[in-house]
């Protein structure tokens, strides 16, 4: 029997070619996954609230929106990114690598200017020398443009906001109990790394969590602007993830809470 030394190897000519194969489809399958990890990327546009301008990042039909308002919250900023690749869901950036924003050459807090009344007080926190009517003109720009901006903010009938914050000291759920109406605090858990949200039965569900959660006291006038009192005011559904800045782990495993147990 004559041997034909080119008979196919595994389906190949020769082992060279095979080695070949194996080589040029193994790109090809890095190259296939490459593109299929982009075909999920988040679609990316822009929006703005006056002159604070907001990177945007959908993935698909979902009843969350996620918002980062303080530039200077990088621990938050990574969690939001990461997150918003692997859940469906809305996301919104500050554009700014402070906490605090300039308009008109003048500080204001981004997460301060949700109602008239809490922009002029961050106006006059860091600005009293600056006359009435020059914190006025911007008190009134904000508040012509509030309105368009929270209908893009907000999440659709039932759905819920996600803020996420970063605290560095000073700041931790034992500063908010005050206002407060129920806060179930674990003993395992930093106090700085907290849920704080506007209804109940999102707070029910948070409370039997492995972390600290506190419900916020509603339709109370605090007059200090935040995203949080603007949608309490209006019976909306909204949490807060509150962490340790550098702690993104917790804030990543939180996050992922919120998904497994919220509707």
């Amino acid at each position: 029997m004559i041997i034909d030394k080119r008979k196919k190897i595994g389906g190949f000519r020769t082992v060279k070619t095979a080695i070949e194969h194996i080589r040029l489809n193994g790109l090809f399958f890095f190259l296939a996954l490459i593109s299929a990890l982009g075909a999920d990327k988040p679609i990316e546009s822009a929006t703005r609230f006056g002159p604070i301008e907001f990177t945007v990042l959908i993935n698909g039909e979902s009843n969350r929106r996620l918002v980062l308002l303080h530039g200077d919250e990088k621990t938050a900023e990574k969690a939001l990114k990461q997150h918003i690749v692997r859940y469906k869901g809305t996301a919104f950036l500050i554009r700014n690598h402070e906490r605090l924003f300039h308009i008109n050459g003048l500080r204001l807090d981004p997460n301060r200017i949700f109602t008239n009344d809490g922009t002029r007080n961050t106006l006059h926190k860091y600005h009293p020398e600056v006359p009435h009517q020059d914190r006025e003109k911007i008190v009134e720009e904000l508040n012509m443009e509030r309105e368009s901006f929270m209908e893009k903010l907000s999440p659709p009938s039932g759905g819920i906001m996600i803020a996420l914050h970063n605290n560095s000291q000073g700041y931790s759920i034992d500063s908010e109990i005050d206002n407060a109406t129920r806060y179930s605090i674990k003993p395992d858990q930093d106090r700085r790394d907290f849920f704080l949200c506007t209804d109940r039965k999102d707070y029910e569900i948070l409370a039997r969590s492995p972390f600290n959660a506190l419900l916020q006291l509603n339709g109370v006038t605090k007059y200090n602007g935040s995203l949080s009192e603007a949608m309490g005011r209006k019976s909306q559904r909204y949490v807060n993830v509150e962490v340790r800045l550098g702690r993104l782990r917790q804030q990543k495993k939180m996050l992922e809470y919120l998904e497994a147990h919220l509707p």
